[in-house]
């Protein structure tokens, strides 16, 4: 899979994709990311992205033609295995249901908006969809990619050793009724830290026990950290 980034800010993702999942996934050559430079498909010498919104208001807009110019020089031909993602604080809520359906795609195209936003012509003509990762406004679409490319990377095959832990983890984990769970508190040693002890049945050994437990204790934070969630 690949990941192309859209930005007038090519140096905000140095560290992003030289640390931890992402930065592993890329050396063993399960993913790869390109991070492109909109500037260089501008034809001023001023390289302008942006421009005054059309019957005033504050702030600038990125224009619709870099951003046209640069996806199909990036993608000449999109089938069904590619998309191209806009970073927008209007997008619909990016969850995991959406991570699971992105890491099945051959290309991603992830355009980082910048400034009051983006022209309009963009999230309906060029965009497959439009992304915000919280109703929260933040300065630029740079941190939302980077959510983004680390949550789908992380779910293709190979990526994470264990792929188990992908599927018992918050949000893949469905109740009878069709609502979603949180992943179960964890612990690790020492037993009691404190005053405060691990719960007995998950030093009891009864791997039937365990399970139960987790499941009952996954319903119970989801109700109280996250009600809506459940129907």
């Amino acid at each position: 899979m690949t990941f192309h980034l859209l930005t007038i800010f090519p140096d905000f993702f140095t560290g992003i994709l030289n640390h931890g999942v992402v930065s592993r996934a890329i050396e063993s050559g399960l993913i790869e990311t390109r991070v492109h430079n909109l500037r260089d498909w501008t034809h001023d010498r001023h390289k302008t992205v942006d421009d005054r919104p059309f019957g005033g208001g504050e702030g600038m807009l990125m224009k619709c033609e870099p951003l046209f110019d640069a996806v199909e020089s990036i993608l000449p031909e999109r089938g069904p295995r590619t998309r191209v993602l806009l970073l927008s604080a209007m997008g619909r809520r990016f969850d995991q249901q959406a991570a699971r359906s992105l890491s099945s795609c051959e290309q991603i195209v992830l355009l980082c908006g910048r400034y009051e936003g983006v022209d309009e012509r963009v999230a309906e003509h060029l965009a497959d969809e439009e992304f915000s990762i919280g109703d929260y406004v933040l300065s630029g679409g740079e941190l939302g990619a980077a959510v983004i490319l680390d949550a789908v990377a992380r779910l293709v095959p190979g990526v994470v050793g264990n792929e188990a832990s992908t599927e018992n983890e918050s949000f893949n984990r469905d109740t009878d009724d069709g609502g979603r769970l949180l992943d179960c508190p964890q612990y690790t040693r020492p037993a009691e830290f404190r005053g405060w002890p691990v719960p007995e049945t998950l030093l009891s050994g009864n791997h039937a026990a365990i399970e139960r437990w987790r499941r009952e204790a996954a319903l119970e934070k989801t109700r109280r950290m996250r009600p809506d969630l459940l129907p």
